[in-house]
């Protein structure tokens, strides 16, 4: 994406806005884009990476804020999508917590500045505490103490039902007791997830780049420990992509051994069109990746309803995600469409339906 234009990109994907914050002070750089707004103001979390340059942050940055549009639409939530992603040494920043405090609510005041359009959450190495620092400077932000808290585990039980919904659809049964899951990363939504497939009797394969967790897995859940380049290889039921994107591409699916493709990692297609219909002639399932990692949105959107947040309504919600997964899968077979292109549909449908009432969204005066 290097010197892309990014007026015409913005035009070609239906893309609202992009705005760059910095705060000479603390240091912070980010960049939040907004998709669309159609069906309420742009909720999506913001992630901390140390990004190779600009152009990666900018793609990264437009990549997830247009898939938590049709993350937010297919779950049903009255929210539009958008993303941040604020680029720099997560690791520098927390050192001083001075610095650290001044730094988030640095950015809280940005967001306040974007006027109820955007409302973030956690998201990569980002974390609640973060976010309370965040909520000091600006009401836009969800995912805090006492109400919906961390997302991790609503978005693995997500992934989970998802799981339950790929393994009903290729086996005739929900259970996971036995199968054979290949988890690639074991951060705060990974390793939620392989605590209840192991609650589920699943058994696990697992690879991350901190050797820590992985010994913390092998000792608490009986996991085979793989290599990093391994993980996608091994013989398993299901692949569970749980870390970065893009790591399914023409030259990993034909060594996927697994026959279902399911996990929490966003952007999961290195190429939407090209590696869809490759699987397909690969005879893989793959679990759309915005709905099956759906649950921790569902979660904390709840703390926007009226009445205030409400953790069993929420786990209803997330509990839907397995009847959505089956009419795609269902979909995608009756129809001999990808499911990734049939999940769209049904996203951009009712952003359709929506878009004849509403154009962007801007705060009630």
């Amino acid at each position: 994406m290097e010197n892309f234009n990014k007026f015409n990109y913005m035009e070609k994907y239906g893309y609202e806005q992009m705005v760059f914050f910095h705060d000479q002070h603390t240091g912070l750089k980010a960049i939040t884009a907004i998709h669309n707004t159609v069906n309420g103001p742009a909720l999506g979390g913001s992630r901390f990476w140390n990004y190779a340059n600009e152009d990666e942050a900018m793609e990264d940055a437009l990549r997830l804020a247009k898939g938590m549009t049709y993350k937010n639409s297919i779950a049903g939530l009255p929210l539009g999508g958008g993303k941040t992603v604020i680029w720099g040494d997560v690791e520098a920043i927390r050192k001083d917590p001075i610095l650290e405090e001044a730094f988030w609510r640095s950015f809280g005041r940005y967001i306040e500045g974007l006027n109820g359009r955007y409302i973030t959450a956690a998201d990569m190495n980002t974390r609640t505490q973060d976010m309370v620092q965040i909520n000091k400077e600006t009401k836009n932000v969800v995912g805090l103490p006492g109400k919906s808290g961390n997302p991790s585990p609503y978005t693995a039980l997500g992934v989970l039902r998802s799981m339950q919904a790929c393994v009903n659809f290729v086996y005739g049964s929900d259970d996971l007791s036995g199968k054979v899951v290949a988890i690639q990363g074991l951060g705060a939504v990974g390793y939620s997830l392989a605590e209840q497939l192991h609650e589920k009797g699943a058994k696990l394969i697992v690879t991350d780049i901190n050797e820590t967790v992985l010994e913390k897995a092998k000792n608490e859940l009986g996991a085979t420990v793989v290599g990093l380049d391994d993980i996608h290889t091994v013989e398993a039921d299901i692949y569970a992509p749980c870390a970065r994107g893009a790591v399914v591409n023409p030259t990993t699916i034909p060594q996927i051994k697994a026959k279902i493709i399911c996990g929490s990692a966003n952007n999961v297609l290195a190429e939407e069109e090209r590696d869809g219909k490759l699987l397909v002639e690969a005879g893989l399932i793959y679990a759309p990746d915005y709905l099956a990692n759906a649950g921790g949105v569902i979660n904390v959107a709840h703390e926007l309803r009226e009445g205030g947040y409400n953790e069993d309504a929420s786990i209803a919600d997330i509990n839907g995600i397995y009847g959505k997964m089956l009419t795609v899968l269902n979909t995608a077979k009756e129809s001999g469409k990808p499911t990734f292109q049939v999940a769209n549909e049904m996203a951009e449908e009712r952003i359709a339906r929506t878009m004849k009432l509403n154009s962007i969204y801007t705060r009630p005066r």
